[in-house]
C-alpha cells in the first residue's frame, strides 16, 4: 500500500536501493544504470525507479536534504516495502588531509550533532550508527578492483549547512574524514530494521583547501561511484 510519501504499490520496490539525496540524480541513475526503469514515485517530486542492473532488480530513489527527510523515507522503504539493502551514494564535504577531490569516502561509522541518538536512546547511551560489515567490504573490493582512490572512516551527519558554532579542528583532530548530512540516520534506522546500509561518497569539495570539483568532474567521479554502488548492492 501507498505511504503519506510513497505512492508505490507493494512489488514496486525492489529489496536493493539505491539512495542519492538529489531526486533529478536518481532520475540520472535510473537513465544511464539500469535498463527497463520505471518510475514508482513522483510525490513531492522525490522521483524514485525501480528497474535492471546486470539482470538483477534494483530501485534507486532520492531522499531529500537532511536527516530529517531521509529518515522519512528509509523509515517507509524498511518498514513498509521490505527494502533489505540500501547504499546511499551522494557528494560530501572532505575534511581531513588524506582525503582529495575526487576520492571515494565510504562510511564507517557516522557521527552526529543531530538529536535523533539522543531521542531514541535518552542521554545515557551514545549508539554509534555503523554501515554494515559485508557491504563495506564489497564496496572497497570493487573499488580497488578498478583502481579508484578511496578512504575508509568516520564521517559526521550535520543537522545544519551553514554552521558557525561546529568545531571541525577538533573533529579532524579525531579522524573525522568528511561531512554531509544524512548518513547517521540510515545507519541507525537500518540498525532498527535489521537491514543493511552503506553510504559511499565523492568528495566535491574541501573545507581544509577551499577547493570544489568543477561541474564537469562531479559527473564523471559521481559515475564511478554509482558504478561501486551497484556492483557492491549486487554482490552476495
Amino acid at each position: 500500500m501507498a505511504t503519506p510519501h510513497i505512492s508505490a504499490e507493494p512489488g514496486d520496490i525492489a529489496e536493493r536501493i539505491l539512495l542519492p539525496g538529489d531526486p533529478l540524480r536518481a532520475k540520472f541513475i535510473a537513465e544511464n544504470f539500469l535498463s527497463d526503469a520505471v518510475c514508482f514515485n513522483t510525490v513531492r517530486n522525490i522521483l524514485g525507479y525501480t528497474g535492471l542492473f546486470k539482470g538483477e532488480r534494483i530501485s534507486v530513489m532520492g531522499t531529500g536534504m537532511g536527516i530529517p527527510s531521509i529518515s522519512i523515507y528509509v523509515d517507509e522503504l524498511l518498514r513498509v516495502y521490505g527494502v533489505r539493502r540500501l547504499i546511499r551514494v551522494g557528494t560530501c564535504g572532505a575534511m581531513h588531509e588524506s582525503i582529495k577531490l575526487r576520492d571515494l569516502v565510504i562510511a564507517q561509522a557516522a557521527s552526529t550533532d543531530s538529536s535523533i541518538v539522543r531521542n531514541i536512546f535518552g542521554g545515557t547511551i551514545n549508539f554509534a550508527p555503523i554501515a554494515d560489515f559485508s557491504l563495506l567490504r564489497s564496496a572497497v573490493k570493487n573499488a580497488e578492483s578498478l583502481v579508484l582512490p578511496v578512504k575508509v572512516g568516520n564521517i559526521i551527519s550535520v543537522d545544519r549547512f551553514y554552521d558557525e558554532e561546529i568545531d571541525n579542528k577538533k573533529l579532524i583532530r579525531y579522524g573525522i574524514l568528511a561531512v554531509e548530512m544524512e548518513t547517521a540516520a540510515l545507519y541507525l534506522l537500518a540498525a532498527k530494521y535489521k537491514a543493511q546500509a552503506l553510504a559511499i561518497f565523492t568528495a566535491s569539495d574541501h573545507l581544509l583547501t577551499g577547493e570544489s570539483c568543477t561541474i564537469e568532474e562531479r559527473q564523471t567521479s559521481f559515475a564511478d561511484m554509482i558504478r561501486i554502488a551497484l556492483e557492491t548492492i549486487i554482490d552476495d
